[in-house]
């Protein structure tokens, strides 16, 4: 079905996925970076399809599973992007499987529109390994993370939040793009994460997961 804007959601991936919206010079990203953020209004409903995905991301999107992303307050291309992906069966989430299943483009919009409105989660609570968070501080900043996610971690256009995500989520999907860069995935993460070990990748989750 096509999208409000006269595409459908599955040619807009496709073409941000070749490259036609990805790639921007340094100047140009730090003059666009803050486009397409998260912007919280209070004022958007929940769409009636929002209850099903509540259930497991948690109430405005915040999720209270450490296995589970919080979707509130990520960019809202991003959310299109993840959501056609996985109703496209393009990326294999096993506990979403069919759950998207002839969901029109419009559902789709109206559900990231929503959840990319809602206030950002807090930072994790529970203890600070300080050691680490200062690890994965200095490992973020020189592996250039903030290149694409921004200075803040809070992801731009379809590039997703990382600050406050779930940690054991955020240390499950790096390694699964370090070691498992299936369908799906973005190889240019594969590429970033190439080299870092376990104990790194902790370092990092446990760091966004405390930043917000």
């Amino acid at each position: 079905m096509p999208s409000p804007d006269g595409w459908t959601l599955k040619t807009g991936f496709l073409a941000a996925l070749t490259g036609a919206c990805v790639w921007a010079a340094p100047h140009a990203l730090a003059q666009t970076a803050f486009k397409g953020t998260a912007q919280v209004n209070a004022s958007i409903q929940a769409p009636e399809r929002a209850a099903q995905c509540v259930a497991c991301h948690g109430a405005q999107g915040v999720s209270q599973i450490p296995s589970i992303p919080s979707l509130a307050a990520q960019p809202k291309t991003f959310i299109e992007n993840q959501l056609v992906l996985i109703r496209e069966g393009l990326r294999d989430v096993p506990a979403m499987k069919g759950s998207l299943d002839g969901v029109s483009d419009a559902e789709l919009v109206a559900l990231a529109t929503y959840f990319s409105a809602q206030v950002a989660p807090p930072a994790a609570k529970g203890r600070v390994d300080k050691a680490s968070l200062e690890r994965g501080r200095e490992l973020a900043k020189s592996a250039l993370c903030g290149t694409c996610h921004l200075p803040q971690y809070q992801g731009r256009d379809q590039v997703p939040r990382l600050a406050s995500q779930q940690e054991q989520f955020l240390l499950d999907v790096m390694k699964e793009y370090r070691d498992k860069p299936g369908p799906g995935r973005d190889t240019v993460m594969a590429a970033a994460l190439y080299g870092i070990n376990d104990a790194q990748l902790k370092d990092l989750a446990h760091f966004f997961a405390h930043t917000r």
